[in-house]
């Protein structure tokens, strides 16, 4: 089984909530467009100031969504 790595944005400032939540449908529509293998999406609001917004990936998958989509920071999945 292929490690899962789980690829983070992250927005700060008072519209980041919403703005997490809208980045979230754009991963979205990445995966279906690239048919990736993980369609494992979310966004979570850490306060009133910043929220993050993420994808998981497999290893294999990685590179291509790190080059293409610029997440800010990336950790092993444990899901």
């Amino acid at each position: 089984m292929s490690r899962k790595i789980k690829l983070i944005w992250d927005f700060r400032g008072p519209a980041s909530a919403k703005t997490a939540e809208h980045h979230e449908i754009h991963l979205k529509e990445y995966i279906a467009i690239e048919k990736l293998p993980l369609n494992i999406t979310g966004f979570s609001i850490l306060n009133d100031m910043h929220a993050t917004a993420f994808m998981v990936v497999t290893d294999e998958n990685m590179i291509q969504v790190r080059d293409a989509l610029k997440p800010h920071r990336g950790e092993v999945y444990e899901g």
